[in-house]
């Protein structure tokens, strides 16, 4: 997953570089300036010589080398000039037929298929466009004749007959043709018939203003067709610089991230080996172990989803037909292993009805799962919290049923196995009801081990939910953290129990009752809890596991009981409990009272290290 991401982050930098890259060309040198001779004119953009790369010029502007060193720019039509002098500011090339001889090429000489056009002289006397009409006649002909134009180079290099051009200000039927056929017209510059040189130009919009503005043109890549574009001078130069400071980034974040990715998988190694002595000296106790292939199979590649929280997902599965079983997939990301190991070495030696059953476990390399009993009904949160009118048909007997049966589970916990287990987790999330709702008590990611002579742990961090977390967790004033501090806990689900609403709810408005403190002022002043109340017997059910929950939630722990007798007080029969102490009476008018608990509570806790 690390590497995946460092993929993420480093490959759009990667493309960057060889996008830059591919802008400078993979040879710097690919287009640089050349000629055919040490006297022949610079070919740059956009004339490119054939063995150039194709972006190194515009498309037409093609040019060849000759073996005697002529520079030959090819036209279409097979058309081949020689290069005389190219002229960029002003977008003129002059040319000439290599064999001095243009007449033979006249008839293919079409610049329309061409980005060029001729250029016209109108430095001395203004020149036009003239339509030539040309003639084959007998050998015996003489030019002065008639006034006709003499092309004898043609007959030269073709073995015809001379050919005579007639310019379209002569009138032909004053010329005695006799001896001649018709061969063709052409609109040509006035002039190019029997001169020896002639200009070529091309379009400004080609390179737009960019010699002008003294900046480089060149040719767009990954373009749909040939655009060209304005750079300034100087400017490769300037992205290559960028490229390898970028390149250079990239690289010292590649190694960091490496470093990075190689330092978790050593910590994530040495995980794996903490976990797997651990499983070692752990194989005596049980539950079965499983390897991941096993769980894809049992849970038919995660296909029924449960629930999900902070350190994983629950899917359902089958260890047979009949066999149902909750599998939660610890996140490989959280954490260092302790989650995992606290579930498998607590719940694995715990056997009561009111604790949920570890069936077995998974862990392999860093993939990690815990397998228990399935329990249809879910979470005790379901059904306290919904606002759903079946919310409340369980009763408040069975309410009563289901308080006294958590009771029992945690009084287990504290007083019923070797080590006293102190679960800082308890909260209607983490209560499961089986088919018959009777309650289990799940999730022990937090818990804590410790003897039971000894009653204090040390903590260097707050464990648990808030809403449910003990004073004493939070700040040492109020004493240790101890088994006292899942008496408080147990305290306030009873609250929600009763009121059928979380005490601490972010959604609510501010000045809303806080609901134990509410509560208690009935209570005090003597009225009963009338809360979703159908029967006159459970006004006494309710009363009853308000009290307790009261008694729990005392902000010291000295004044709160113990779980075995939190037991007792819920299977008493009658109304005969007395109503505690004002746990949210103000802190500074008890303030002797106050010191004299904490001295107390700190004589009666040993303090023990994590």
């Amino acid at each position: 997953m690390i590497i995946n991401s460092c993929l993420k982050m480093v490959l759009p930098l990667f493309f960057l570089f060889l996008r830059l890259s591919a802008q400078i060309g993979a040879n710097p040198d690919e287009c640089k300036v050349p000629s055919c001779s040490p006297h022949g004119p610079a070919i740059k953009f956009p004339f490119r010589r054939k063995d150039q790369p194709y972006h190194c010029g515009y498309p037409g502007f093609e040019i060849s080398c000759t073996e005697k060193k002529q520079t030959i720019l090819e036209l279409p039509y097979s058309v081949k000039l020689s290069v005389d002098k190219i002229n960029y500011k002003s977008r003129e090339i002059v040319v000439h037929d290599p064999d001095f001889c243009l007449q033979r090429q006249l008839q293919n000489l079409t610049l329309s298929a061409s980005p060029f056009q001729f250029k016209l002289d109108s430095s001395i006397f203004e020149s036009w466009i003239d339509d030539y009409t040309f003639f084959s006649c007998s050998s015996d002909t003489r030019e002065y004749e008639f006034p006709l134009t003499l092309i004898p180079c043609r007959s030269r290099f073709l073995h015809e007959n001379p050919l005579y051009a007639v310019g379209s200000i002569m009138q032909l039927d004053w010329l005695d043709l006799s001896s001649c056929h018709k061969l063709y017209k052409l609109s040509l510059p006035d002039g190019i018939v029997d001169g020896k040189n002639f200009s070529l130009t091309w379009s400004e919009s080609i390179c737009g203003n960019c010699e002008k503005a003294g900046q480089k043109c060149r040719l767009k890549t990954n373009s749909k067709g040939p655009e060209t574009e304005c750079i300034p001078k100087g400017v490769k130069e300037k992205i290559l610089i960028a490229g390898v400071i970028l390149g250079f980034f990239v690289l010292v974040f590649v190694i960091i991230i490496l470093h990075r990715v190689y330092r978790s998988n050593e910590s994530k190694r040495d995980n794996i080996v903490r976990i797997e002595k651990f499983l070692e000296d752990y194989k005596a106790l049980k539950p079965s172990r499983y390897s991941y292939n096993d769980i894809k199979k049992l849970t038919n590649h995660f296909k029924d989803k449960l629930g999900q929280g902070g350190y994983g997902t629950v899917y359902k599965g089958k260890l047979s037909n009949e066999v149902l079983v909750a599998i939660k997939i610890l996140n490989d990301s959280k954490g260092n292993g302790e989650e995992f190991i606290n579930e498998v070495g607590t719940i694995g030696r715990i056997h009561h009805v009111n604790v949920v059953r570890l069936v077995g476990f998974c862990a392999d390399g860093v993939k990690r799962a815990l397998i228990y009993e399935f329990l249809p009904n879910e979470s005790l949160e379901k059904f306290i919290f919904s606002t759903s009118i079946k919310t409340h048909s369980l009763g408040w007997e069975k309410l009563q049923e289901i308080a006294i049966g958590i009771a029992k589970g945690i009084e287990y916990l504290h007083q019923g196995c070797d080590q006293r287990i102190l679960h800082f987790d308890i909260k209607p999330h983490n209560i499961l009801l089986d088919e018959n709702f009777n309650p289990k008590i799940s999730d022990f990611g937090l818990a804590k081990l410790c003897s039971k002579d000894q009653s204090a742990v040390s903590m260097t961090v707050a464990r648990g939910t808030m809403g449910y977390i003990a004073p004493e967790v939070l700040s040492r004033n109020f004493g240790n953290a101890s088994y006292k501090s899942d008496v408080y806990s147990f305290g306030m689900l009873l609250l929600e129990m009763v009121g059928g609403r979380k005490n601490i709810d972010v959604t609510v408005e501010t000045n809303q009752a806080y609901f134990p403190e509410w509560v208690y002022n009935q209570l005090d002043q003597g009225e009963d809890v009338h809360i979703r109340i159908e029967e006159e017997g459970d006004i006494k059910i309710a009363k009853k596991l308000t009290i307790v929950g009261l008694w729990c939630i005392q902000w010291y722990p000295i004044d709160r009981p113990s779980m075995k007798v939190v037991v007792q007080m819920l299977e008493r029969e009658g109304d005969n409990l007395t109503i505690p102490p004002n746990p949210f009476a103000s802190i500074g008018s008890t303030g002797g009272n106050i010191r004299r608990r904490k001295r107390s509570l700190q004589q009666e806790l040993t303090i023990i290290s994590e």
